[in-house]
């Protein structure tokens, strides 16, 4: 069980990252979707970034460190 969450999380991890250097990158386009394409990014960015956190948590808490 721990070693599948630690895969899922490495994942996220790989994904949010993914995501981040999309965001990067489109930041220095400059069609007119530019700015909608920024926010749909953020809000991509800000999911994947609570799924890393959910699942640090439940890794910390499957190994035993958490409570």
């Amino acid at each position: 069980m721990l070693e599948v969450l630690k895969i899922f999380t490495y994942l996220a991890f790989a994904g949010l990252f993914v995501i981040l250097g999309l965001g990067i990158l489109n930041l220095a386009r400059t069609d007119p979707e530019q700015a909608s394409r920024s926010n749909r990014l953020m809000r991509m960015r800000v999911i994947a970034q609570f799924v890393c956190v959910i699942l640090i948590l439940l890794v910390a808490l499957a190994a035993g460190k958490l409570f």
